[in-house]
């Protein structure tokens, strides 16, 4: 067998950047394409693969080195053909790409007076001072776990984790400085008692297991998500009875294609088509300002052994059904491998959450940030529905549209909801 160097690949934008995670030792049998470290920058994280197969023999880097497209990463002894080059990836918001970020688990904190000199700003980016002003998280009183004390994303979640717990007091609730972290502290809401602490094995037997990595990053975005955008939703039904009939006939005339089309494909284009009449659906704010977009990037969440990811469709405006059906396999595919590139994750203006193959009615879909607006579908039922002279059994799809109040108001809800629903009862509606 060769000993075979495995070295850092195009990765794009990534340049000295951090190793975060070991994911091999020596000894380990790797396959091709299999991610051998995670590393960060400032903006995102992502996993680097194997070119070959084989067993470690020897690691040549270690936790905290900075590494670029050529540094060498380990040696292994080859097996089998080497993998194909990995794809080029650009940097992408941790705001847009939730499973490629880093998260670390929650310390008990003390109070702190101040994390950094008097008088000196804080060592952080301007991506990490922006996502600690979006959650009132004063950075003076944050310290950085970084180089140098650079304050990371991991270090704001953990301080506002702690201010939660009661295990770390704000210059704020001292009554020292400004009420800056008030709404993270639960000041806002007097009398929240602290999260309760349970001994949970004194009622009986218990089996305690760590939450998986997307679902511990997911999770910290989710609530972010969840307090800092006032949520609404609207529901509605969808009559795709001549849809359905539609997507089964083209399945069965493309049977030898190898592309199966799915009713979130047609979802996907019919949201194209509601979100050009309708921009403020896929619309972003910035500040005091509203960006509208000139593209249509769609997010669909595809469920992974580790918990949900939301690949995007880019360019949906400009793609076909059965094209789109392709890339979502595809996407699904890698997503359920953990091979998904922060590329791939990042850029939705819109995006769709679908339980169809589970069950259930409606439910409220959390937006996910910086995007205003996201669509959740339930699995469709046949119901008795009046044609004008009598009740006819119909499919109807239920359709539960959350939307960002600052941006969107309920008439304009209302009125994408009833637009998407024409287009799904009769899909002509899109060639319009």
């Amino acid at each position: 067998m060769a000993l075979l160097e495995v070295k850092v690949p195009d990765i794009g934008d990534f340049k000295d950047v951090e190793v975060i995670e070991l994911l091999v030792k020596p000894g380990d049998r790797v396959k091709a394409e299999q991610s051998l470290v995670t590393v960060e920058s400032d903006k995102a994280a992502m996993e680097i693969p194997s070119s070959h197969a084989g067993v470690v023999k020897e690691l040549r880097i270690a936790l905290g080195d900075k590494v670029s497209e050529g540094t060498l990463l380990l040696v292994v002894e080859a097996e089998g053909e080497p993998a194909p080059a990995a794809p080029s990836a650009s940097e992408a918001p941790r705001e847009a790409s939730p499973a490629a970020e880093r998260s670390v688990p929650t310390a008990a904190l003390p109070a702190v007076e101040s994390a950094a000199p008097a008088g000196a700003l804080p060592h952080a980016s301007p991506s990490i001072r922006k996502f600690a002003r979006e959650l009132g998280v004063p950075l003076a009183e944050v310290r950085g776990s970084g180089p140098k004390g650079r304050i990371t994303q991991a270090d704001v979640q953990d301080f506002v984790k702690g201010v939660v717990a009661g295990s770390v007091q704000t210059a704020a609730q001292r009554g020292s400085a400004p009420p800056v972290a008030a709404a993270v502290a639960g000041q806002a809401f007097p009398g929240l008692l602290p999260w309760p602490q349970v001994d949970f094995a004194k009622f009986g037997p218990i089996e305690r297991k760590d939450l998986s990595r997307i679902k511990r990053i997911s999770g910290a975005n989710l609530h972010r998500n969840w307090v800092l955008i006032p949520h609404v939703t609207n529901h509605d039904d969808a009559d795709i009875t001549d849809l359905e009939a539609f997507r089964v006939q083209t399945n069965r005339e493309n049977e030898k294609s190898g592309v199966k089309v799915t009713m979130l494909a047609f979802l996907i284009k019919a949201a194209v088509a509601a979100l050009q009449r309708f921009p403020d659906f896929s619309a972003s704010l910035d500040g005091d300002q509203i960006v509208l977009k000139q593209y249509f990037h769609i997010g669909f969440a595809a469920d992974t052994p580790s918990g949900l990811v939301v690949p995007v469709i880019k360019d949906a405006d400009r793609k076909g059904v059965l094209q789109i059906s392709q890339e979502m396999s595809e996407l699904a595919r890698k997503a359920r491998e953990g091979k998904l590139s922060p590329a791939e994750m990042s850029g939705g203006c819109f995006s769709i959450s679908s339980l169809g193959g589970i069950g259930g009615r409606y439910f409220t879909p959390i937006i996910n940030a910086p995007e205003v607006a996201i669509l959740g579908v339930c699995r469709s039922n046949i119901e008795p529905r009046w044609d004008g002279t009598q009740f006819a059994p119909r499919l109807i799809l239920p359709l539960s549209l959350s939307w960002d109040h600052r941006v969107i108001d309920g008439a304009s809800a209302a009125r994408f909801n009833a637009y998407l629903a024409q287009i799904l009862a009769d899909f002509r509606r899109v060639l319009l």
